[in-house]
């Protein structure tokens, strides 16, 4: 907790308890330290979509609780706020707030599911178990952009093309990024077909069609966008983060064989639009304040141009934060065998900041709207083990990964399972998750006519 320049209140105090047994667990990702948010119904049934707060094994249903009055106490800010978020299918109504009105319900929650509050009883009948729900996406994505903001992930993908130069001179100045399909974004659980998609095999004259056949995982942080800006406007780096209502977590899946034949001269097209997989909890940057550290810039790279730099950046910019992904084969799933670590990573290590993307997405004027999504590029760290997709871990597709099972994997198969976690984790506070991404792959789908 020794943060000074981090603004901390009352929902931060980590000997905070809750009335809900199973959020006090050791190791539990759902403390009411935490409170995310996200769209859920009982599984299998015909309730409509509705907005929910993971506490413990728990979902706390917002429309119930308002319904119930646990709220009818607090300012009308937090009125405001709960009634946003407990209205519709999606999270867009609370997004379109500000920053106040994000913590304001924030207190409120918190107040309401510790220990002591005066609301358990009303409150008890609201919760639904996690075990029994189905998610959907949290927000109405409008728009999406990925970027690129790993320089470990970009100087190896980089040396595997250019072995002499992997990085372009415009990487160290520069957040890239570049617009992607909102449309086949889902949230976790997605199973998808393995893409079909344009080729050209290194002896052929031609190209052909034909399903993927180096098919890529990506691990990502993917930010939603609250509040937003008027079209023309720019966000400076100071009100950047108050742009921002979450974070979650991010499979940007890619066909790696067809990325490498359509990327040139304008990027990334089919080899990206054909699934991304996201966590269904969404974590404000509030949650996470305990848990920033500084952004640094190595002294032999070039500064961040005056509108990508500020002193908070540099003070508390980063986000320490725990990444991981996991694989579980069919063979592993018949088995009983529970899915296997393939790496670890940590938010920390980004080139780019979550401010800086904000600042540099809007600096020509672009509006970003509530539920605007941005991917901050595959995070893998400093060493080899750290790597954020099999690309990287593979040497480019020339050394199997060996699984504890015995299975070797290039790329990814079909039946093969992604699971990805991340958690925040501090000595002395309590640890704060994530929830998982996870995304099957199934056989690719007949060649058309």
């Amino acid at each position: 907790m020794s943060l000074p320049s981090v603004k901390l209140n009352e929902t931060h105090d980590p000997e905070l308890r809750s009335w809900v047994a199973s959020a006090n667990a050791e190791g539990c990702p759902f403390p009411v330290q935490n409170l995310p948010y996200g769209i859920f119904r009982r599984a299998g049934s015909d309730e409509a979509w509705r907005a929910g707060v993971a506490i413990g094994d728990r979902i706390l249903d917002l429309q119930a609780a308002q319904a119930a009055g646990a709220f009818s106490g607090f300012d009308e800010t937090a009125r405001q706020a709960v009634h946003a978020a407990a209205q519709g299918a999606t999270l867009n109504a609370l997004m379109a707030l500000d920053a106040p009105a994000w913590s304001a319900l924030r207190l409120a929650l918190s107040r309401v599911l510790r220990t002591g509050s005066a609301h358990q009883a009303e409150l008890a009948a609201c919760l639904v178990p996690q075990a029994g729900v189905e998610h959907a996406l949290p927000a109405a994505i409008g728009d999406y952009t990925d970027f690129y903001t790993s320089i470990h992930h970009a100087t190896a993908v980089g040396k595997l093309f250019r072995p002499d130069n992997p990085l372009l001179p415009n990487y160290k100045w520069v957040p890239i990024g570049y617009h992607g399909r909102a449309s086949s974004i889902a949230v976790s659980g997605q199973q998808f077909r393995r893409p079909l998609g344009q080729t050209r095999a290194p002896d052929a004259q031609a190209p052909s069609l034909g399903p993927c056949r180096r098919l890529d995982y990506e691990l990502e942080v993917g930010i939603f966008i609250g509040g937003g800006n008027a079209l023309g406007e720019s966000v400076a780096m100071a009100q950047a983060e108050d742009k921002v209502f979450g974070l979650c977590l991010l499979n940007d899946w890619s066909a790696r064989d067809v990325q490498s034949w359509e990327y040139q001269p304008l990027g990334p097209f089919l080899s990206k639009s054909f699934a991304s997989t996201i966590s269904p909890w969404i974590v404000t940057l509030e949650a996470l304040a305990p848990y920033r550290c500084a952004w640094t810039r190595a002294g032999g790279d070039p500064q961040p141009l005056p509108y990508l730099d500020s002193a908070t950046l540099r003070e508390t910019g980063a986000f320490d934060l725990q990444l991981e992904v996991l694989i579980q084969t069919s063979a592993m799933r018949e088995a009983g065998q529970a899915p296997q670590r393939l790496s670890m990573s940590n938010f920390r290590d980004s080139y780019w900041s979550v401010s800086q993307l904000v600042a540099h997405h809007t600096v020509n004027g672009c509006n970003l709207r509530p539920g605007d999504f941005l991917g901050s590029g595959t995070q893998s760290g400093p060493r080899p083990d750290e790597a954020g997709s099999l690309l990287e871990l593979s040497g480019g597709g020339k050394q199997a990964v060996v699984l504890p099972n015995g299975e070797k994997r290039l790329f990814i198969e079909d039946g093969d399972t992604i699971v990805m976690r991340a958690a925040a984790r501090r000595d002395g506070l309590p640890l704060i998750g994530f929830g998982e991404a996870a995304g099957t792959v199934l056989p690719a789908r007949s060649l058309p006519l």
